[in-house]
């Protein structure tokens, strides 16, 4: 037994697959500075664009110091600042709590990116995160809001504002019939948002009080909404695991009924209680070939295809690193990583966390090892193309974002430095071969 509990110990500290493979080479990632030195941890809020450029948020954690909004251009190798989201939203001079985040990732549509804002000012009450009261002479959060960039005019309008003073944490467009759709933090209330009529509508509360909760009735939120573009379904989770869908025909929100993501090998969590996403998924695309929903599980890191029309979960494999596959536990970062989306020839692309060994012992907090897994979806294929340094040496860390160009080369926003301010920026790693 001790044998073998040294081996699996060597396996994970030498990031190799239980088959004995090689290890696979690092991976070196190059560092942008955007000019932001304010930039907080990020997540989502970054994509790549018709246009061939890169377009990111990077958050701020400042009641007075709002996001911005940058694009990266490869072919002159050029960062441009494009705007200030609280600017955007018309709350210049207000004196209220900036729209410090946008916690999601661009839709496009005829030639402009949409998107929604959040608030990156928190206080801490009970352990738990709240909307952060307003320093002297300020007002409080006025809510976030849904915006478009026209990408070729350089302009932003605003298109509607979250009430109740909450910002959007979860976004996505149906860019067929033109409509918006949003969760709110803290309560979870789903939003939907006309682009010909603008009529906003707020559909209510999907789980509970949501993140605004307290024991029984507390939930965390979902960070993923998909749309089926065939019929205007847009569907996301409880952390109960149930599955909902909001019936576009209807202008109303139903569950799905017969399949839940409720699965022995995601693990067992009390959904009242915070630290992790429980039953959610965490992060999800539409597939069109296969006319399903691909997503994969935070905590357990498990891949699952949901197929709306029978409906059915099927779950694949753990597409977490070789070395967390060989150490049998879960990532440390709880909620699992949002780094997850489709690239160039139906692949895949997933930046996720490995454990660390410090003294021939693992971490349970603190540093991480950070790799690049692809999945091949015809052939099912799995590879860890192994873990992403910068070239100093040092590991990006609180990577919770994915753009993937293409030519295959992948763009994340990561803390990039170790000082007291602890920046946030761009990172491109080169497309693995």
């Amino acid at each position: 037994m001790r044998v073998v509990s040294v081996l699996t110990a060597l396996l994970a500290l030498a990031g190799c697959a239980s088959t004995g493979a090689a290890p696979p080479a690092k991976l070196t990632a190059r560092i942008f500075d955007s000019g932001f030195a304010q930039a907080h941890d990020s997540f989502n809020g970054i994509s790549a664009a018709s246009d061939g450029n890169i377009y990111y948020v990077l958050s701020s954690a400042k009641a007075d110091i709002g996001a911005r909004m940058f694009r990266y251009d490869p072919k002159t190798d050029t960062v441009r600042q494009l705007g200030d989201l609280t600017e955007a939203c018309g709350e210049k001079g207000s004196k209220a709590i900036v729209q410090g985040k946008s916690h999601v990732s661009f839709a496009e549509s005829g030639g402009k990116l949409y998107f929604a804002t959040h608030l990156g000012y928190y206080d801490v009450v009970d352990g738990q995160e709240k909307a952060g009261a307003p320093p002297p002479g300020m007002k409080p959060y006025p809510g976030g809001h849904f915006l478009s960039y026209d990408m070729a005019s350089g302009k932003f309008e605003d298109l509607g504002l979250a009430p109740r003073h909450e910002g959007i944490i979860t976004f996505a467009m149906d860019t067929q019939r033109r409509r918006l759709y949003g969760i709110t933090w803290p309560g979870g209330r789903f939003l939907r948002l006309d682009l010909a009529t603008r009529n906003l509508r707020d559909l209510g509360p999907t789980s509970e009080e949501g993140e605004a909760g307290k024991g029984a009735t507390f939930r965390t939120i979902c960070r993923s909404l998909t749309v089926n573009p065939d019929d205007g379904s847009a569907y996301f989770t409880t952390s109960d695991g149930v599955i909902h869908r909001y019936v576009y025909a209807r202008d109303a929100i139903e569950t799905v009924a017969g399949e839940s993501l409720k699965k022995d090998y995601f693990g067992r969590y009390n959904p009242s209680t915070g630290g992790s996403m429980a039953y959610n998924w965490r992060q999800t695309f539409w597939y069109a070939p296969e006319k399903a929903i691909y997503g994969v599980h935070g905590n357990s890191g498990y891949l699952f295809r949901f197929l709306p029309a029978t409906p059915r979960v099927e779950v694949f494999e753990r597409i977490t690193s070789e070395p967390s596959k060989a150490s049998g536990m879960f990532d440390q970062f709880n909620y699992g990583y949002l780094g997850f989306a489709l690239g160039p020839g139906g692949t895949i692309y997933y930046l996720t966390g490995g454990p660390v060994y410090e003294g021939g012992r693992r971490e349970s907090r603190g540093r991480e090892n950070l790799h690049l897994i692809t999945w091949d979806i015809s052939a099912r294929r799995y590879r860890d193309h192994g873990p992403i340094v910068f070239p100093d040496g040092r590991r990006p860390t609180y990577v919770n974002s994915i753009a993937v160009a293409s030519d295959g080369s992948v763009y994340a926003l990561a803390r990039v430095a170790d000082d007291a301010h602890a920046r946030s920026d761009l990172m491109r790693i080169a497309g693995p071969k």
